[in-house]
C-alpha cells in the first residue's frame, strides 16, 4: 500500500490549470494642426406675387403698361431686381388679398473668398488655420505620456492602456 501512495495522491489531489493570462501595455500620443478653411453658400434672388380681388399693372422699362400682368424678375450679376408692380382694388367693397415677396439673392463673385475675409455671400463659416506653437507629445519608456498645448487650431491627445485578460 505504501507504494501506491504517492500513486494515489497524484491522480486524486492534482489537476491541470487551464487559464490563460495575457497582459498588453501600450502608448499612444496624435497631434494634430488644422488647416483654415472657408465654406460659403450663395443663395438666389427670388420674387413671388399672389393675390385675388384685385387689378395689376406693370410698366417694364422703356415699354408700355401690362395689364393683369406680375412683372418679371431683373438679373444683373446674379442679383435680382423687383419690377415695379402696381395693385389696386377690383371691385371697391368687396374682399380682397395681395401678397409680394422679394429675396435679394447674393452677386456672383468673381475671384474665391479667402480664409478669414468676410465676402458677399449670405452663409459663410471661415476658420483660421492652426498655429504649432508649442505643440508636443512624448512617451518614455517607462509608459509616461506628456502632451503639451499647441497654438490656436491644435489638438494633442496621449493615451495609455493596460490590458489583462484572464481566459
Amino acid at each position: 500500500m505504501k507504494r501506491f501512495l504517492p500513486l494515489i495522491l497524484l491522480t486524486g489531489f492534482s489537476s491541470p490549470v487551464l487559464a490563460d493570462i495575457t497582459h498588453k501595455l501600450s502608448s499612444s500620443v496624435q497631434l494634430s494642426v488644422s488647416a483654415g478653411a472657408t465654406q460659403v453658400e450663395r443663395i438666389g434672388t427670388t420674387y413671388s406675387v399672389s393675390g385675388s380681388g384685385v387689378d395689376t399693372t406693370y410698366t417694364p422699362s422703356g415699354g408700355s403698361a401690362v395689364t393683369d400682368g406680375i412683372g418679371s424678375l431683373t438679373v444683373s450679376s446674379g442679383v435680382g431686381a423687383i419690377p415695379t408692380l402696381e395693385a389696386t382694388q377690383k371691385t371697391a367693397g368687396s374682399a380682397f388679398s395681395f401678397s409680394q415677396t422679394f429675396t435679394q439673392g447674393d452677386a456672383i463673385s468673381q475671384s474665391a473668398p479667402s480664409t478669414g475675409a468676410v465676402s458677399n455671400f449670405s452663409n459663410q463659416t471661415s476658420t483660421g488655420s492652426g498655429t504649432a506653437g508649442d505643440l508636443a507629445g512624448t512617451i518614455t519608456t517607462a509608459g509616461a505620456v506628456t502632451v503639451t498645448a499647441g497654438g490656436a487650431g491644435t489638438v494633442a491627445t496621449g493615451q495609455f492602456v493596460n490590458e489583462l485578460t484572464v481566459n
